[in-house]
């Protein structure tokens, strides 16, 4: 990673930081009961961490993975439109699989799903737009990423699929990824353990999905994104730590 890109990197950061601690101090609540039990500084830092995950939402994420995509050498665009035009038969068989897989009848197969959309090559064609949270092309391959957050809901998690499956009904050459840039349930893959996403993909099987490294280290297209990335927090980090002190 250039020296220039961890630096846009640190103003991302330091910037959500900025915008917690000023949220913060400009809605100070007293909370006696809360800070007899636990402790003022307990509950100054529970408030904090509430504000920063505000500020640290879809923008700053889709933010740093676009620099992060363009220091690698990737065309890249955030919130990226395509108009896909599919049979009508593939449409509706996207539908019949989110719906069997929302009400548990069937399990996730990303491989199998892709081959029975992609099996319908005539009848009437209907034009669908699709908006990827991320779009990166280099060297004639263009990468598609649905990225939410580590925890999605059932609603998001079904969008995000059919999104994809229109993505690969349409042109099989794309490459399309379901992104989840942490995992909350450990380093490894394996460790994932938010249940209600795993009703629409193989959240350990299913290629699509990015967990945490596997999802930096596949837009920086290097094994070091992830620990460089993690290294640029930690400073600034350091640099923010004095003043988060201070409420």
């Amino acid at each position: 990673m250039t020296s220039e890109t961890k630096k846009q990197i640190e103003e991302i950061l330091r910037s959500c930081v900025l915008r917690a601690l000023d949220r913060i101090k400009k809605d100070k609540t007293y909370k006696p009961f809360h800070e007899s039990l636990l402790t003022k500084e307990l509950v100054n830092a529970s408030s904090f961490e509430r504000s920063f995950s505000t500020s640290f939402g879809q923008g700053p994420v889709e933010e740093i993975s676009a620099l992060i995509a363009l220091n690698a050498g990737y065309q890249v665009q955030r919130q990226k439109e395509t108009q896909v035009n599919l049979f009508k038969g593939a449409i509706d068989e996207i539908e019949r699989i989110c719906s069997a897989l929302r009400a548990g009848e069937k399990k996730p197969n990303w491989e199998q799903e892709v081959k029975k959309v992609q099996a319908y090559q005539k009848g009437d064609t209907e034009v669908r737009r699709v908006i990827s949270d991320l779009w990166m092309k280099k060297d004639g391959k263009e990468k598609y990423i649905s990225i939410k957050t580590v925890k999605p809901n059932l609603d998001q998690t079904e969008i995000a699929k059919k999104d994809l499956l229109l993505l690969k009904a349409h042109d099989p050459s794309f490459e399309t990824y379901f992104g989840l840039f942490y995992n909350p349930g450990g380093e490894e893959r394996k460790d994932y353990n938010w249940t209600m996403p795993f009703k629409i993909f193989d959240m350990h099987n299913d290629p699509i999905v990015l967990i945490g490294k596997d999802y930096w280290n596949m837009i920086g297209e290097s094994q070091n994104t992830y620990s460089e990335l993690l290294k640029i927090f930690v400073k600034v980090g350091k640099q923010t730590q004095s003043e988060i002190a201070k409420l």
